[in-house]
């Protein structure tokens, strides 16, 4: 009997990366994922984390309210914890900011580049939420008014140079006026060095699916800058599919991450054909928890601390036994030491 040659499986050295680094500006994002901006979550603390586990070729705070920071740069206050470590923390890192009004966005954007010398100024033009849409006519409002988007985009790039500004946004306000290849066109013509794109509309907020066939119809209308798309990627194979069945430069991770914080380092070894690490042990989350809650600690002190803990905590335990029961106590804490015991009794040593 003839035997067949067997040839041998390449090795994770050999493996053919499925997407390459690509640039905003200057700027190599390498790998081509990049840890979504998340009012709330994205903090010191959720960043270095994510930096401790690697994966994300590009972080981003908070979004800062722009006419919230001229206002206390004017009344010499101190400035928010969402700028909490920008100065001081690793490169590469986005602050992104919103507003209506391209002066004030100028403004707050060159101190953020000169002074900060942050590696990219995002400019959010996809919040949702009533209290940014309809209060503050800014975030995902503004996709009704393409010149203004311009404008504000123009000023900050003028002022921002030579650090790079992207923008973000979503399909458009509503099912019935998606016009995100408009805004597109606008958004690469007023000088913006990548767009973002969630595969939803603004009325959509977070129900149903994200639309990548929409966010990829995006891209033959570009004629230079990358196309990142963002929505639903909640695990390593969703990274992979992403980026073999749609036409992106980039990947954006936003609400998975809260729970899984290792999903850019699975997600980055799964792009490079790389063997993707497991999910961390039960010993092994509940030392990140505990080093989750140091770093807060020490940012915003005991009682403060243990306050803020618990909504970064909830997080951890989705898709753990016990969640619900985890949950309902540890969104009561008021303390350090009842934090080390629910977390003790939930996610034993």
């Amino acid at each position: 009997m003839s035997t067949v040659e067997q040839t041998p499986a390449s090795s994770p050295s050999e493996a053919k990366p499925i997407a390459q680094p690509f640039l905003i500006g200057p700027l190599k994002i390498d790998p081509p994922i990049l840890q979504a901006p998340m009012a709330g979550f994205t903090n010191y603390a959720f960043r270095q984390i994510v930096r401790e586990f690697g994966g994300a070729g590009l972080l981003a705070t908070e979004m800062v309210n722009a006419r919230g920071f001229v206002w206390l740069d004017e009344h010499e206050a101190e400035h928010p914890d969402r700028l909490w470590g920008v100065r001081e923390e690793a490169r590469p890192l986005a602050v992104q900011i919103w507003d209506n009004q391209p002066e004030t966005m100028a403004k707050v954007g060159a101190r953020l580049a000169s002074e900060y010398q942050v590696s990219v100024v995002d400019i959010n033009f996809g919040c949702p939420v009533r209290q940014v849409t309809q209060k503050a006519h800014s975030g995902s409002y503004l996709l009704s008014q393409p010149e203004r988007m311009g404008q504000i985009i123009e000023h900050v790039v003028a002022a921002c140079a030579p650090t790079p500004v992207t923008a973000k946004i979503r399909l458009g306000c509503t099912r019935d006026q998606i016009n995100a290849i408009d805004i597109a066109q606008v958004v690469e013509g007023a000088g913006a060095a990548a767009l973002t794109v969630h595969g939803r509309t603004a009325a959509d907020m977070f129900r149903g699916s994200a639309d990548w066939d929409r966010i990829s119809a995006i891209k033959p209308y570009l004629n230079a800058i990358p196309l990142i798309g963002n929505g639903d990627l909640d695990s390593a194979e969703r990274v992979v599919d992403a980026f073999r069945h749609y036409d992106v430069d980039g990947v954006m991770i936003a609400r998975a991450s809260l729970n899984k914080p290792w999903l850019f380092a699975q997600a980055c070894a799964a792009v490079r054909g790389e063997p993707v690490p497991p999910d961390p042990s039960l010993e092994e989350e509940r030392l990140l928890l505990l080093h989750h809650f140091q770093l807060v600690r020490e940012r915003f002190g005991e009682e403060k601390g243990a306050v803020l803990m618990r909504k970064y905590a909830c997080c951890y335990a989705q898709g753990r036994p016990g969640a619900r029961e985890f949950r309902k106590h540890v969104a009561t804490i008021e303390t350090s030491e009842q934090f080390f015991s629910v977390v003790d009794h939930f996610f034993p040593g």
